[in-house]
């Protein structure tokens, strides 16, 4: 009998008693020693390691690149008030300035006194931030809505919102903040009056439209983006509009509204099927797209994503949507202006994907950062 089956077997019969103290604490320290090392053993084994503390480190020796700050001036299109207190708003003009970022809209969601305390603390800067506001959906389901929302709408514009946004809805209904619908989309006649309102004062209106398609696929072994489908999953809502329902819904929006411009939020979580969102562009006239957070999930396709963004160039416009750190906006950059291969973003981004720069020409970088954005927001005041 080895030692190990006689510790086993000791502790089954309970032959504790009729051996020397000393003898035993020793065994037993041996024991305890010998099973917190199994357990360690087993904690590291990849068979334990769950996807979401996955975290691959590149082993490929090829050039890093730095990018401080982007090649041209940066109109972000897509942000939220992420900063609070007046001394994070002073930081965070500090880390645009520092990283090149000329003026952000800020997406507020609010209507009434939530969206005037946010504009009052911003409007500190008012060459820096803009802010949009939302829409309040209260009484959606009753008899006689419209009016009053649009009343609502107007109120906010007269007090310095200059857009709309973000608007949300992912298969299940409308939402503004925390104003919700069930069941009333984008091309639902009772907001008829507040999009066409919109056109009517030059709101451009960001809207984001269902999610990342994983998220509505099977939460199994085959499901690509499962790190964040699982946290987000809508594939177990009950009634649930589909993504593709919800791009089909946003074009019969966006054919009903031509004299409103619409910011699709994220590609229209079109990233997967860039093909369909550049057919739904070419469609729409009225229709522009950001790119905000779906960095990580274009990054892993550089070359088609980079024929994508030439293609398209003058219809796509840039956005974060992550914050205000200034590591948050280089990584942007690092994507979008140089040709890097294979390199990791996991807590910025929370996939474990691989991901690649598209080394846009300096003609696209300056559409997207800049120009169409500033083409898009000087037209509304015609």
């Amino acid at each position: 009998m080895n030692r190990r089956s006689f510790l086993k077997w000791a502790n089954l019969a309970g032959l504790a008693a009729g051996l020397p103290s000393a003898a035993f604490a020793s065994t037993a320290d041996d024991a305890k020693q010998r099973a917190g090392s199994t357990r360690a053993k087993k904690a590291a084994s990849p068979e334990n390691i769950l996807l979401k503390d996955y975290r691959p480190k590149s082993i490929y020796k090829i050039p890093v690149t730095e990018i401080a700050k982007a090649r041209y001036p940066i109109i972000d299109m897509h942000s939220h008030p992420y900063a609070k207190t007046p001394a994070e708003i002073e930081e965070w003009v500090k880390n645009m300035d520092e990283v090149g970022v000329e003026k952000t809209m800020i997406l507020t969601m609010a209507t009434g006194t939530e969206f005037d305390e946010i504009h009052r603390k911003y409007s500190v800067h008012p060459d820096r931030f803009e802010m949009w506001c939302g829409f309040d959906f209260t009484g959606y389901d009753k008899p006689g809505f419209g009016p009053a929302a649009v009343k609502e709408l107007e109120r906010c514009h007269s007090a310095g919102a200059r857009g709309v946004g973000e608007i949300h809805d992912k298969g299940q209904g409308l939402r503004s903040g925390k104003s919700k619908t069930v069941g009333m989309h984008p091309d639902d006649p009772r907001v008829d009056s507040l999009f066409d309102k919109c056109g009517e004062l030059g709101m451009p209106i960001s809207l984001h439209v269902a999610d990342p398609i994983w998220m509505y696929q099977k939460m199994d072994k085959t499901n690509d983006g499962l790190m964040n489908a699982w946290e987000w999953r809508l594939d177990n809502q009950p009634n649930i509009v589909g993504l593709s329902g919800m791009v089909d819904i946003f074009e019969k929006t966006l054919a009903r509204h031509r004299n409103t411009t619409f910011i699709a939020c994220h590609f229209m979580n079109l990233d997967y099927d860039l093909g369909r969102l550049g057919e739904v562009l070419e469609r729409n006239p009225n229709l522009y797209a950001d790119i905000s957070a779906r960095y990580a999930e274009t990054g892993p396709i550089p070359r088609f994503a980079s024929q994508f963004y030439a293609k398209h160039a003058d219809r796509l416009v840039y956005g974060t949507d992550m914050g205000f750190d200034k590591a948050m906006y280089r990584v942007t950059y690092r994507i979008l202006e140089s040709l890097d291969e294979h390199f990791y973003e996991i807590d910025q981004f929370s996939y474990h994907w691989s991901l690649n720069g598209f080394g846009l020409s300096d003609a696209i970088l300056k559409r997207v950062y800049h120009d169409n954005a500033e083409k898009l927001l000087t037209a509304r005041k015609q």
